[in-house]
């Protein structure tokens, strides 16, 4: 589906590191590949147990994961809402993007330079959060502009339905609040502003970049983290991008577990961090599996089976006439198809099914 996270804070907290480290599948699984489209935009396959479970069961030809986008956007300055240093540029990455993964930097190296001379994540988010939110503010002042006039002149009720959020995402940035923290039904803003994009009401996950010794339970930084950003409704995840690295140059999966466990953690940073900006992008996964196939496709939650269909190949969208589904549980517990179906484990769904993550289905279609 192409949808993208986009990895973005000041220069020299470690988001390049922890870019590089998300190239290097080997550090998840010798599965997990990664491919590089161009030096920032990297295609992370997302870790998935489930996909190897079903794959053991059926013993298909090939096995494939499902797949989200990661871009290594330019490190911000102060004024980037202005044009400063790579400030048009880094807007417009951030815009082309569907969740942000903020990086901050909650450790001390006297031998690495902080821009601003010391270590303060708050400080750090902030100035980001600024940069977006001034550019977020001229797009709403714009937008408001043109919509009233609409409203006022033909009485269009859908304009002045604009002018109220319009005006309540105008209050909240004035008081260097984020569009996010403005509560909006989400169909009645996809359909009010398809194309309103602003930055800040983008999902967003908070890395505390850390040291070794902060890497299972944090430190006064990330403390500081989470208490800034409770009211926002973001995850906050702690990686150590240096350490990160050295588990991505381990060549097999057992030195790999051996090193993850004398640091006291049980999956890696990156592999976690994969599966957050999975969740982060509210999508789910369904499976299709045979003996040519075992793979997993991406949706988004709330999509309903025709859509779903649809991704596999549009035909199977305009030709829907119904999807058969098992329980992932179901396939574990029976061991096949033809179990499943025996034991009345197979349901047949129609146009308005709501699929759920781990559903096993196949499409009938006609066109």
């Amino acid at each position: 589906m192409a949808l993208q996270c986009g990895i973005v804070g000041l220069p020299n907290v470690g988001k390049s590191t922890l870019f590089n480290c998300l190239s290097n599948a080997k550090a998840q699984a010798a599965n997990f590949p990664f491919c590089t489209i161009e030096p920032n935009l990297g295609v992370i396959t997302v870790p998935d147990e489930r996909l190897n479970k079903l794959a053991a069961i059926d013993n298909p030809k090939r096995i494939i994961p499902t797949t989200i986008e990661i871009v290594d956007i330019a490190g911000l300055v102060k004024g980037a809402s202005k044009g400063e240093g790579l400030g048009n540029k880094f807007l417009a990455n951030i815009r082309e993007t569907d969740a942000i993964i903020h990086v901050l930097r909650c450790f001390e190296d006297g031998n690495i330079t902080h821009v601003d001379g010391s270590i303060d994540p708050v400080r750090d988010k902030e100035v980001i959060d600024i940069e977006l939110q001034l550019k977020d503010l001229e797009t709403v002042e714009s937008r408001l502009s043109k919509v009233e006039k609409i409203a006022k002149v033909g009485n269009d009720k859908k304009a002045q339905k604009q002018v109220e959020i319009l005006n309540l995402y105008k209050e909240a940035l004035l008081q260097g609040k984020s569009a996010r923290t403005v509560e909006v039904d989400a169909a009645l803003k996809k359909e009010l502003f398809s194309d309103l994009n602003l930055l800040t009401d983008k999902p967003v996950m908070y890395v505390c970049n850390v040291d070794e010794a902060s890497v299972k339970t944090g430190n006064k930084f990330t403390e500081a983290v989470k208490e800034a950003v409770k009211d926002e409704n973001a995850e906050v995840l702690i990686i150590g991008a240096a350490i990160e690295s050295d588990i991505a140059e381990l060549e097999s999966y057992d030195e790999r577990q051996m090193f993850l466990t004398d640091l006291g953690l049980e999956e890696a940073g990156v592999s976690r961090l994969i599966k957050s900006a999975y969740n982060l992008l509210n999508l789910k996964t369904y499976f299709t599996t045979g003996p040519d196939e075992t793979r997993a496709w991406t949706f988004r939650d709330g999509m309903k089976a025709p859509q779903c269909a649809g991704i596999i190949h549009t035909d199977f969208e305009k030709g829907f006439i119904r999807a058969e589904v098992i329980k992932y549980d179901d396939y574990i517990t029976l061991g096949s198809e033809a179990a499943c179906r025996d034991a009345g484990k197979i349901s047949i769904e129609g146009k308005d099914y709501l699929p759920q993550d781990g559903d096993i289905m196949h499409f009938r279609f006609n066109v």
